[in-house]
């Protein structure tokens, strides 16, 4: 069998899904402490800014800027606000260790805003509730403690968050694009293709999708809960992507898809730039 072939047959079974999942994701868990440490020290050796979320009264949580010269556009990215969804956090890890960022924008990352869910492996918090639905009414104090972290930077020119969807057939992404921009979509996912299945479904999550991608472009719904992408788009980015990798597969091809995305979507966004 050659080199070739044997890479296929992997990336085939790599890309099949486990039928692990029922009623909730049964997949990986993580030590989300270990993994803060490593973002950490990858972070301290690449001479990232720390700017920790003060989350009283339990913890200080870790977040990150990177100021390149001459850099005029600012790009954000989060992970972590489900504790059901490790591939984010492993993604943002992966990409500050390989230290390969686009020297056109300056960085601000927050690779982890619910831990303990994480020590739970339950998509809430440990009081059981949803922070990626408490942006509107903000009665949890560490979404309090990161709005007003977030009013203290300065506004994102694009906005990438990391989660996972445990039912999902394959990656997918919501764009929210109030100002038709140039869209990064079909990028991010030609990026995350090179090692994931794609969801084609013409729905996903009870919405009307186009090949991977669920797109609201000139208007914003409003809802009465909102996730931290709706409060971005009214208080800090007018161009944002929220990326969803297939938690019935791997951990390795869901990172991998995250990553890629990532990548692709950056790239995407610095020919604007030129």
């Amino acid at each position: 069998m050659s080199p070739s072939q044997f890479s296929d047959i992997t990336a085939r079974a790599l890309a099949q899904r486990l039928g692990q999942n029922s009623g909730g994701y049964q997949g990986e868990r993580m030590d989300i402490w270990n993994i803060l440490a490593q973002i950490g020290q990858a972070a301290s050796r690449h001479e990232w800014i720390p700017l920790p979320l003060n989350t009283p009264p339990d913890a200080f949580l870790p977040a990150y800027c990177r100021l390149n010269p001459g850099a005029t556009r600012n790009i954000y990215l989060s992970a972590g606000i489900h504790g059901d969804e490790p591939a984010g956090p492993h993604a943002l890890l992966r990409l500050m260790v390989e230290n390969q960022w686009r020297p056109e924008f300056n960085y601000w990352l927050v690779p982890c805003l619910n831990p303990d869910g994480f020590e739970r492996n339950t998509r809430e918090n440990e009081n059981g509730v949803d922070l990626n639905r408490d942006y509107s009414a903000q009665t949890t104090p560490r979404v309090r403690s990161h709005v007003r972290w977030l009013e203290q930077q300065p506004a994102f020119d694009l906005a990438l968050l990391l989660h996972e969807d445990w039912e999902s057939n394959g990656f997918y992404l919501y764009e929210l694009n109030p100002d038709v921009q140039p869209s990064l979509a079909e990028a991010m996912i030609d990026g995350a293709a090179q090692t994931c299945p794609i969801d084609h479904a013409p729905q996903i999550d009870g919405r009307d999708a186009e090949r991977g991608t669920i797109r609201f472009v000139g208007v914003i719904p409003e809802r009465p809960e909102w996730p931290e992408a709706l409060w971005l788009i009214h208080n800090r980015s007018r161009h944002s992507y929220t990326l969803e990798a297939p938690s019935d597969f791997l951990l390795e091809v869901r990172v991998s898809a995250l990553a890629k995305a990532v990548r692709a979507g950056l790239d995407q966004f610095a020919l604007r730039v030129e």
